[in-house]
């Protein structure tokens, strides 16, 4: 053993030993450092994106300059698009993208996605989630049940986010009545159509419904009619779990592989073949932004939950959706193929 260190040393200075990639120095000093936000001011998304750009240049290697860059578009496919094909590749980009639209490669393919999901490098995610489907008092609906008898129109953020898809696949699956509305920005642009009776309801993150209009949740104007996550959100102990509506295995398979971005609800990735040494700084960093007390006391102002899932972590969660059978994952992307309305 005495012999090997100063083996291994001179092997090292001579060339002939690599160190580790993940020990090889990584620096960002003088650089600038983007954020990309899939979404339009305003969203969830966005006020998580914001908040690890307010803090992650106290962790990087240099502390660099960072920014934040709204790129809406496609449910944040437009921005995953120029993640996997257009930013550099040193490690001073990376992505706030929708949870849903990562799987949606694998279940939708004809919308000729230029990306592939399992690529992207894996930061992880500042929290998990619990989707929920809500709607105006005034609809008429009031539990999960009248989503099979009633029509209800929802609105949509994009064809790659979770306000498109569950209602989609909801109605392809289970056979409720949603009629879906694409084309808003953000899911707070949605909550004022809400107001204005332009639509009925969404189907969104719980988490942000609440810091929206939690007010209407609690006065009984707005009401949620179903939840879905990893579990039941404890929170919501009288709203209908979505498994439980499930008659069949393959129903449950399915509904479980649409609703995997729920494990990982808020996912910051980087673009594909960074040198191993960058993504491993990017993790450290990444990390230790969330451990900041500086960051989780403005987490506490804004509402925001942190119970962070690791970049490894939700790496196999991705890689578990992709292994969904092919019968399923067919059947899936015959639903989402058929017109909304």
């Amino acid at each position: 053993m005495r012999l090997i260190r100063p083996f291994v040393a001179g092997l090292a200075l001579a060339g002939l030993f690599t160190l580790p990639a993940a020990a090889q120095p990584v620096s960002f000093a003088g650089k600038e450092f983007k954020v990309i936000v899939g979404f339009g001011a305003g969203s969830g998304y966005d006020q998580y994106g914001r908040l690890i750009a307010g803090h992650i240049g106290d962790h990087l290697p240099g502390n660099p300059t960072v920014v934040t860059e709204n790129m809406p578009g496609a449910g944040s496919i437009k921005s995953e698009t120029y993640l996997y094909n257009q930013a550099p590749r040193d490690g001073t980009v990376i992505g706030a993208v929708a949870r849903d639209s990562l799987t949606q490669p694998l279940i939708n393919p004809n919308q000729g996605y230029h990306f592939d999901a399992t690529k992207f490098g894996w930061l992880g995610s500042p929290d998990t989630e619990t989707n929920v489907c809500i709607a105006n008092a005034s609809a008429g609906l009031k539990t999960a049940a009248d989503l099979f008898t009633k029509p209800i129109t929802v609105g949509s953020t994009g064809i790659g986010t979770g306000t498109h898809i569950y209602p989609v696949v909801m109605n392809g699956m289970l056979g409720t009545k949603f009629k879906v509305i694409d084309g808003y920005q953000a899911s707070g642009d949605v909550t004022l159509a809400m107001e204005r009776h332009e639509v009925d309801g969404i189907c969104e993150s719980y988490s942000s419904i609440i810091r929206k209009i939690g007010p209407k949740i609690r006065d009984g104007s707005v009401v949620i009619l179903l939840q879905m996550g990893r579990q039941p959100n404890p929170e919501l102990k009288n709203v209908t779990y979505l498994l439980d509506l499930a008659k069949t295995q393959e129903q449950r398979q399915a509904l479980q592989l649409v609703y995997a971005g729920q494990s990982f609800a808020r996912p910051f990735i980087t673009p594909p073949n960074l040198r191993e040494g960058v993504l491993f700084a990017l993790r450290q960093a990444y990390d230790a932004t969330l451990k900041d007390p500086k960051l989780l006391a403005d987490a506490a102002r804004q509402k925001l939950e942190i119970n962070p899932v690791g970049g490894e972590d939700c790496a196999a969660i991705l890689a578990k959706a992709y292994a969904t059978p092919k019968p399923i994952v067919q059947k899936l992307a015959q639903i989402m193929s058929a017109k909304t309305h």
